[in-house]
């Protein structure tokens, strides 16, 4: 874990050096992508060659559906919630009204 964070630290550290050069910030998008899309196929490996996922993976997939609308779901309700306790603001006709119509 040390590891980690040390590697995040140097990141972060060079990231605002290199935020001066636009060719670097743009190559480095670019690699980060391809990065990205690495460990996605490396993990797509890894779940086809382990047969305990593969024979389960309507099972999983199942579960999988169940904890995504879960979680859909409570986002919303938590959302909705907020916007009811601080922004829910009752206008009176007076905050309604338009400048030209306060100058009168």
């Amino acid at each position: 874990m040390t590891i980690i964070l040390g590697l995040m630290l140097i990141g972060i550290v060079t990231g605002l050096f290199l935020e001066k050069l636009p060719s670097l910030v743009k190559i480095n998008e670019k690699l980060l992508n391809l990065a990205i899309y690495c460990l996605l196929l490396l993990l797509g490996i890894a779940v086809g060659s382990n047969g305990k996922i593969i024979a389960n993976i309507y099972s999983l997939g199942f579960h999988a559906l169940v904890l995504t609308i879960g979680a859909i779901t409570g986002s919303v309700m938590v959302c909705w919630l907020i916007y009811k306790i601080f922004f829910n603001v009752k206008l009176s006709s007076q905050d309604l009204k338009t400048p030209s119509d306060h100058e009168n």
